[in-house]
């Protein structure tokens, strides 16, 4: 055996109870459970060992390349990522969409100098993570991404043929190794498809064995219809739906999971394949410009530019946004106390992380909408930000459901990103686990990997299997925790000794190795 864990709780993924045994990893696969020695030898009485666990919803797209140590995700234990969420990231694309990418997800991802974007297609950009990266990565292929290539950013239903080339553009994709298929309908242009759209393009992700996985039209007001609409596309198209960090957020829905999951059993007792991922925290976090209206985005982000220098323009964007609720914050009427500002790229904006916009625009003396805007032009629309939207009650029943998955939805850039980019996952064992007992560890595991692995398609790995793919962690389940906080979230998590990607440790002893083992994980109906 190339390494072996000796003596290991073993809490295999399944959600059955943990069992001691021996652990012996070689040529990175499982080669047994039970006794077993090996060249190299672990103690791991009183520890957890457990499958890696598998992140069902990441913004690692860009960083995973960018900076290969990735230790955000290894020192939790992470050793699969789901990548192209929420409708936008960076394939398919030709050069004129993959400028507008950079510049509008510039407050998710950043835009790194001297970065190699040498990729177009989804089977090129897999290739670029095969070269070699610190955990495993499946992509989903992103309809925002489809809409602009196809389309471009016109608020309009899209016309037949041009569904007919989002979905043969979309085959390919699935083809070239894609899981499946995300959605922004919050953010544009994804937000401008109908439901005509979408389900000619959930068939495609269907009929080649993937899933849809959207960020649907609103997490506030509206938030049941927006679910039920979903619920609908996927029931219409035949494609298997999970559904993208499945909260329900804003003062109006505090108290309502219930009927969220109420809503999601009478649709799996009817034959649904639903599955979704939560993160384990009440703020969200996406780029300031999402909550501007769909309107202001058409023609993308020069023309949203040009519209926030227009006083008559900004004053009807203020209008909605502070009075009737734009679309784009899910339309809730905005709280500027809640929205905190936590990224910026020009170090004259420094001064606005870590607060949010009502409190800078008290200190500044201006109206917050005006701060806001400016802002905004200022920083080209790269700018990140916490919306401080969750409700603990809520957030707590949904990740009981047995369809439940986790997911950091996390992103890793700006000053101050949210803390769950580092800490989701001890964070589910150390507060939902051992101090609040939400979920026992066995549910938890299998909530984290053999769940995320089954929805994934990936028939050898997210369980302690024989023959089964080497990813796996080590943890003390009486000292695992998240030390990210929101003032410091840059911080590697507690009692996590060992991490290993595809049967190489890279984290040994809790310090991260140089190792990059990881690389694409691709739909098995792919021609890869």
């Amino acid at each position: 055996m190339d390494i072996v864990f000796k003596g290991a709780l073993v809490v295999d993924g399944t959600g059955a109870p943990g069992y001691r045994a021996d652990v012996g990893v070689r040529d990175g696969r499982i080669a047994e459970v039970g006794r077993s020695s090996g060249r190299r030898e672990v103690d791991a009485a009183g520890l957890v060992l457990a499958p890696g666990f598998i992140d069902m919803h990441s913004h690692s797209d860009i960083q995973v390349l960018a900076n290969p140590d990735h230790l955000a995700k290894v020192s939790q234990g992470v050793t699969t990522e789901v990548v192209g969420q929420d409708g936008l990231s960076y394939a398919p694309v030709d050069d004129d969409v993959l400028a507008a990418l950079r510049a509008q997800l510039a407050g998710w991802n950043d835009d790194p100098a001297g970065f190699d974007w040498d990729w177009r297609s989804v089977g090129e950009y897999l290739d670029r993570l095969d070269r070699g990266i610190a955990v495993n990565a499946a992509y989903l292929v992103p309809q925002g991404t489809l809409r602009m290539l196809c389309v471009g950013y016109d608020d309009r239903p899209a016309t037949e043929s041009e569904i007919n080339r989002m979905s043969a553009v979309l085959a390919r994709s699935l083809a070239e190794g894609a899981v499946g298929m995300s959605a922004g309908l919050t953010y544009t242009p994804g937000m401008y498809a109908d439901d005509a759209e979408l389900k000619a393009l959930c068939r495609v992700v269907g009929e080649m064995g993937g899933y849809f996985s959207p960020h649907h039209r609103s997490y506030g007001a509206g938030a049941l219809e927006a679910y039920a609409e979903m619920l609908d596309v996927s029931r219409e198209s035949g494609c298997p739906l999970h559904l993208a960090h499945a909260t329900m957020n804003f003062e109006v829905n505090r108290g309502r999971a219930g009927e969220l999951l109420a809503l999601l059993d009478d649709a799996i007792a009817a034959g649904a394949d639903i599955t979704l991922d939560t993160y384990p925290y009440l703020p969200g976090a996406t780029y300031l410009s999402a909550l501007l209206p769909s309107w202001s985005g058409e023609g993308g982000p020069e023309k949203t530019l040009e519209r926030l220098a227009d006083p008559d323009t900004r004053e009807r964007l203020r209008a909605e946004i502070e009075e009737t609720g734009s679309d784009g914050c899910h339309g809730v009427p905005v709280d500027w106390d809640a929205i905190e500002i936590n990224g910026v790229r020009k170090a004259e904006n420094a001064h606005l992380v870590g607060k949010s916009v009502a409190q800078s625009a008290r200190e500044a003396g201006r109206p917050p909408a005006e701060l806001y805007f400016d802002t905004l032009v200022s920083e080209r629309l790269g700018t990140s930000c916490l919306m401080h939207v969750g409700h603990e009650e809520n957030v707590q029943a949904i990740m009981r459901h047995p369809a439940h998955t986790g997911g950091s939805d996390g992103l890793l850039v700006g000053a101050r990103p949210h803390p769950r980019a580092w800490g989701t996952f001890p964070r589910y064992l150390a507060r939902y686990v051992r101090e609040l007992g939400v979920l026992s560890l066995e549910e938890c595991v299998a909530h984290l990997t053999g769940r995320a692995a089954k929805r994934l398609r990936l028939a050898d790995r997210g369980l302690v299997k024989e023959g089964f793919a080497a990813d796996l962690v080590l943890f003390d389940p009486d000292e695992v925790a998240d030390t990210a906080t929101f003032d410091e979230p840059r911080q590697a998590a507690a009692g996590i000794p060992y991490v290993v990607v595809n049967g190489v440790p890279v984290i040994d002893g809790g310090r991260r190795t140089d190792a990059l083992p990881g690389h694409s994980l691709r739909n098995p109906r792919s021609r890869a």
